[in-house]
């Protein structure tokens, strides 16, 4: 490609002269870099004052750029895996003026959405589905004669889980026309492991690549048929194999054309790559492309775990805003009774999946290194990894985010619950998390995991009883779960000696003859505030913490109903096949058809992105929308 060649009088371009691809697509390289750096200065500046995933971001402004200006989008399909990179696509894809709205209520999302803009392709939130849903695209278009390409942009550690390598496959093996960008910067959220992640890493640059590649091939060439068979030799042999081809090997035995490493931070490079890609490449290629999460910010190229996702912060010094000392959190809580219970007991073994500081087992894989493993961003291998350990006598506590537990139903089902091994689901982020919105708010797992035979689940009402859970759990003979919310406890004194809770027993909080309050979780203490406002105004309620979603204590959950006459269930998952409907059921076989029930509880559809105290609001679970549910129910 000729690109426009900069003048004297080129005109310095500002993120502010460009309201779609189309403005960009004419820009001399100069004006590109010009823009790369305004849009960085763009980014920083929002997202400290609004938080969002500001390394991912970061890191691939000039890859965004060369993509956009050599594809035709969005006719040109073009999408993100997980997509907290994606702020410098938005900017330029006519979502500038609303930026400063970035994960906030009514705002727009931090992730590709599709109702937000036609050039954002495919939803996403998770990883590894960027190349499953490009393949299907591609063969759509196919089938109706259209003859766009399709651009999947996946991280080197969203590539390391087993859902990609199924979609290069079967991409490979149908010869589709897909391309397929690596974004290799050595980092998912935690660094990334795995031999397969040691293998990307062996880099080369882009030259020197392909200059080691075509000198082989053309010297061997001329060599006859001698020539051709030591070429053949070399490839069937896996040590010289890798030593001229690495990491193209891989790819190429899956039937990519592999292309790279090119640098990710050279906007001319990357044009020329895309372009030979778009016009020569009929097949599968793979583009391996080199970059630096939080490039252009030095807070963030340090420290790109922290600046992996980010609340407000103070440019200058790289320092998070905070509104003062907090209560601990609930991941703390967790962590660190793990961490002390490892120490006396030599069974517990720590799991993560690519989230060791996200759910509080930092401290625990410094102290137990030999027991701690992080499995990379491979939540489905992470529950049948710690089913072949309890299998030979060992505690695996596996520490997910809720709604990534729901990449490995079948395996906890299959492997964890049919065989009754004891594994502790430790479910962090359960309820709504704030301003990931729908694709990270973990309101189903109530629903989903109540079903399974074998399996108890536990949700704590405070930080304390976290502790007594935890310790419940690992000295359970059999698969549990517990549940806690995102953030901070209620600022309760923790315990210094833990205790075992009785499996299936509720906590009387207090007693009341006009109507009983069944919250769970993190819905207990705005029940009790609830119940306190009810007091004012002549209703007497009973409160009861169940601790136990499975199994349910039926003798003091249908005593109380039965003496009241009236239920409100609360919970922070949605309300099919939730809490309340569990108590619904609990109802009916004890034969208590008379009682009034309401179900506070998320609605029948994905809840947007917004503080959890809006969220809450908004669903009808705070303190206020409990006691008027209760007074509605009574009549008042």
């Amino acid at each position: 490609m000729l690109l426009p060649t900069t003048t004297t009088t080129d005109q310095r371009i500002r993120l502010t002269d460009i309201n779609s691809p189309a403005d960009m697509r004419h820009l001399s390289v100069p004006q590109l870099e010009d823009l790369a750096e305004d849009i960085r200065s763009f980014i920083i500046d929002t997202v400290s004052r609004t938080g969002g995933h500001l390394g991912p971001s970061l890191g691939v402004v000039e890859l965004t750029l060369a993509l956009h200006y050599i594809f035709n989008t969005p006719d040109d399909r073009l999408i993100w895996d997980v997509g907290h990179q994606a702020y410098a696509h938005k900017l330029i894809t006519g979502r500038r003026d609303r930026f400063h709205t970035l994960r906030q209520y009514q705002g727009i999302s931090g992730f590709p959405k599709m109702s937000e803009s036609e050039f954002d392709a495919f939803e996403t939130g998770h990883s590894s589905t960027s190349i499953s849903a490009a393949l299907g695209m591609s063969i759509a278009q196919n089938l109706k004669n259209y003859d766009n390409r399709t651009i999947a942009v996946i991280g080197d550690g969203s590539m390391t889980a087993g859902m990609a390598f199924e979609a290069l496959n079967q991409a490979g093996h149908l010869d589709q026309k897909l391309i397929v960008v690596l974004n290799d910067n050595e980092m998912s959220i935690s660094p990334n492991v795995g031999a397969l992640s040691s293998f990307l890493s062996r880099k080369l640059t882009g030259r020197t690549m392909r200059r080691l590649k075509d000198h082989l091939v053309e010297r061997l060439g001329q060599l006859s048929n001698v020539g051709e068979n030591i070429l053949t030799v070399l490839k069937k042999s896996e040590e010289s194999f890798k030593s001229f081809f690495t990491p193209g090997m891989l790819f190429e035995a899956l039937k990519f054309d592999y292309i790279g490493p090119i640098p990710g931070h050279h906007i001319e490079d990357l044009i020329d790559t895309f372009e030979t890609v778009r016009d020569t490449i009929q097949g599968p290629a793979l583009i391996h492309v080199l970059t630096t999460k939080g490039k252009g910010y030095k807070p963030a190229e340090d420290d790109p775990g922290t600046f992996h996702g980010v609340g407000p912060f103070n440019i200058k010094t790289g320092k998070k805003i905070t509104s003062g000392k907090k209560a601990v959190s609930y991941t703390e809580v967790f962590g660190n009774t793990l961490t002390q219970m490892a120490m006396t007991n030599k069974r517990i073994v720590a799991i993560s999946a690519a989230m060791v500081g996200g759910t509080g087992l930092s401290r625990f894989a410094e102290t137990y290194p030999e027991r701690f493993f992080d499995v990379g961003i491979a939540e489905q291998h992470g529950v049948t990894f710690a089913a072949g350990m309890a299998a030979e006598g060992m505690h695996p506590v596996v520490a997910i985010y809720s709604t990534f537990f729901q990449r490995c139903y079948d395996q906890i089902i299959h492997d964890v619950c049919i065989p009754n091994l004891p594994v502790t689901l430790a479910i962090d982020r359960a309820g709504v998390v704030g301003a990931d919105g729908p694709t990270h708010h973990g309101v189903f797992d109530l629903s989903f995991l109540r079903v399974i035979p074998n399996l108890t689940i536990m949700s704590p009402k405070d930080e304390r009883e976290l502790q007594h859970m935890i310790y419940t759990a690992i000295n359970h003979r059999g698969p549990t779960a517990v549940r806690y919310p995102r953030g901070t406890g209620e600022n309760i004194e923790l315990a210094t000696h833990l205790e075992s809770l009785e499996i299936g027993v509720g906590e009387l909080l207090r007693e009341g003859a006009d109507i009983l309050l069944l919250p769970v979780g993190n819905r207990v203490h705005p029940a009790l505030r609830a119940a306190e406002r009810l007091e004012k105004v002549g209703i007497h309620a009973a409160v009861i913490n169940p601790r136990f979603i499975k199994p349910l204590d039926k003798e003091l959950i249908c005593h109380w109903a039965a003496k009241t006459g009236r239920v409100v269930t609360i919970e922070d998952n949605v309300r099919y096949g939730g809490f309340g409907a569990a108590i619904l059921e609990l109802l009916s076989r004890c034969d208590l058809y008379q009682i009034k029930t309401k179900l506070l509880a998320h609605p029948d559809r994905f809840i947007e992105h917004g503080s959890q105290k809006t969220l809450w609001r908004d669903s009808s679970i705070n303190s206020v929308s409990i006691t008027e549910a209760a007074m509605g129910l009574m009549n008042l």
